[in-house]
């Protein structure tokens, strides 16, 4: 072995040995170590930051918060809230709070408000009629007597000039007469002019327009001036095409000058008059296209034209007439047969809107839940404006893509206490307290949450109105000074026992602007003060 190879087998023999000492040393180190671990463990236990207790929240979602614990005035105690804990944070002054297992227990669906174009359709009931424009009647302008009756039955269709009856009139007879006497001596005068041709002449034309006065027709003068004869019976006749809707002649009956003896309605065009119920008129315009429908003809639609909107409104129905004019082919409408009439309204472009269901209308307002995050919600006044069959425009309060609540919004209304989160939050402002005797105004400062508490003596009640006049303490949760005011009174329970004197703790609420109203009194041993309301102070129900 030469002295290079030896020099190298040393230095792996060196790095071996050196190698086998550090895996012994981690080995015993390691089994050190692995006794030592529950107390190293243990010592990193406590050095684990303990969650800080924040608040404690009303169990109801209602913005209220109290920083000891209590019960509602349902008697349920209110929950812990601790520090990094994003799902119990407090929601805003305007905002309602809803268990995210409770949003899904009440199948809450929101929607985007989107822009659309608001086509309507209204719809209205109405019955057949025919067109008073084409219908006629025949009336002799004499009087006479019912000869012959060519058309005897009423619902008989008729054409145009086709006969109706025959009468006998004396008069009628000597009219004829009389023409056709003046008529021969016009044409016997011809040649011999004069005063005397004249006066026949004048004669003749007389009888003549007396004649046509009586709705004579043109043949049957000309006949008559022919033949020279006056004839016994006169022929009616229909003036138009039609139906015979009314027929008071009877073979042999006399009747007097005016007499209304045939009716002929042409059915080749009738009316729909429908009726549109009042909140909807505004919509119709004359000129527009109108559909209909008929029960005895199930899947035909007849189109027709808005021709009218009547001036007058039923006062028992609410409702306006509408006449809609459409063709009658083969007279399948009928006269007083039922219909139905949808008229279409034209958009007036794209609107913001949401669903008819997100909408919720107490009569004086109108409000929608808006999503502000997982189980937050804000109550938000709205104007709305022209509305369709599922949607509605909304004029102010709502953007384009914020999402509303369209399903189970009354059922967070009932969860939440809705009315008490409007009433917090849609009149909280900022500025000086009120005057002595004086409810916060606009401007004043509040609290976050809808419910504030006071305690003070009771100055006086007046149980006819309801109300209680309280001589309270300071109220910090909206910066009042101590001052004597009226409160209104939740309910009639919350007046018994109280009187002047007493001394009482209250919550209460401002229900709308300057209107506060206790809803919940809890009496006060008489040596306790009315100065600011003790922590964790929690009056009973008296809702």
């Amino acid at each position: 072995m030469n002295k290079g190879a030896g020099l190298t087998i040393g230095v792996i023999t060196l790095a071996v040995a050196a190698g086998g000492g550090y895996w012994l040393g981690g080995r015993g180190t390691a089994s050190h170590g692995d006794a030592a671990a529950p107390v190293a463990a243990s010592a990193a236990e406590p050095a684990k930051k303990e969650k800080k207790l924040l608040f404690y929240r009303n169990p109801m979602g209602l913005p209220d918060t109290s920083p000891t614990p209590k019960k509602d005035p349902m008697g349920m105690d209110y929950i812990a809230v601790y520090e990094g804990e994003d799902d119990d944070e407090p929601a805003a002054a305007n905002q309602i709070k809803i268990s995210t297992e409770k949003v899904q227990k009440l199948g809450v669906r929101t929607e985007a408000a989107q822009l659309r174009a608001l086509d309507k359709v209204v719809r209205a009931s109405g019955r057949i009629e025919p067109d008073e424009r084409r219908m006629y009647a025949i009336s002799p302008k004499f009087e006479g007597y019912v000869e012959r009756l060519h058309v005897n039955v009423t619902g008989q269709p008729v054409g145009k000039g086709q006969p109706l009856f025959e009468v006998y009139s004396p008069e009628l007879v000597s009219a004829q007469r009389e023409y056709a006497i003046a008529a021969q001596g016009v044409e016997s005068l011809k040649e011999a002019g004069g005063p005397a041709r004249d006066g026949m002449k004048q004669l003749a034309d007389s009888s003549l327009l007396r004649l046509k006065n009586w709705d004579i027709s043109e043949e049957q003068v000309k006949a008559l001036a022919k033949s020279g004869e006056a004839k016994r019976t006169m022929t009616f006749r229909s003036p138009v095409a039609g139906i015979v809707t009314e027929k008071k002649a009877v073979q042999g009956m006399r009747f007097m000058p005016g007499e209304a003896l045939y009716q002929v309605a042409d059915l080749s065009s009738v009316w729909v008059v429908a009726d549109v119920f009042e909140q909807d008129i505004g919509l119709v315009k004359s000129g527009s296209k109108a559909k209909v429908t008929i029960n005895a003809y199930p899947g035909k639609t007849f189109d027709g034209t808005i021709s009218y909107v009547y001036p007058t409104l039923n006062a028992q129905t609410r409702t306006v007439p509408v006449r809609v004019e459409l063709a009658n082919p083969g007279l399948l409408l009928k006269p007083s047969m039922f219909a139905q009439v949808e008229l279409p309204v034209g958009a007036k472009g794209q609107v913001v809107t949401v669903p008819t269901s997100a909408v919720i209308d107490s009569g004086a307002r109108q409000i929608v839940l808006i999503q502000q995050g997982e189980g937050r919600f804000e109550p938000r006044d709205i104007k709305l404006g022209a509305r369709s069959d599922n949607h509605v425009e909304v004029l102010e309060g709502v953007k384009e893509g914020e999402q509303v609540v369209v399903a189970a919004n009354f059922l967070i209304d009932a969860e939440s206490n809705l009315k008490a989160a409007v009433g917090g939050f849609g009149h909280a402002a900022h500025g000086a307290a009120p005057k002595e005797g004086q409810a916060a105004a606009p401007g004043q400062p509040t609290a976050k949450g809808a419910s504030h508490q006071a305690e003070g003596t009771v100055d006086g009640v007046d149980a006819a109105a309801g109300t209680i006049s309280l001589n309270h303490g300071p109220v910090a949760s909206l910066k009042w000074p101590a001052m004597t005011m009226e409160f209104k009174a939740a309910n009639a329970s919350l007046l018994q026992g109280m009187k002047p004197g007493a001394k009482v703790a209250v919550e209460f609420v401002e229900r709308q602007p300057g209107e506060w109203v206790i809803t919940a009194v809890k009496p006060l041993p008489a040596n306790q003060g009315a100065g600011t309301p003790a922590a964790g102070a929690n009056p009973h129900a008296g809702h």
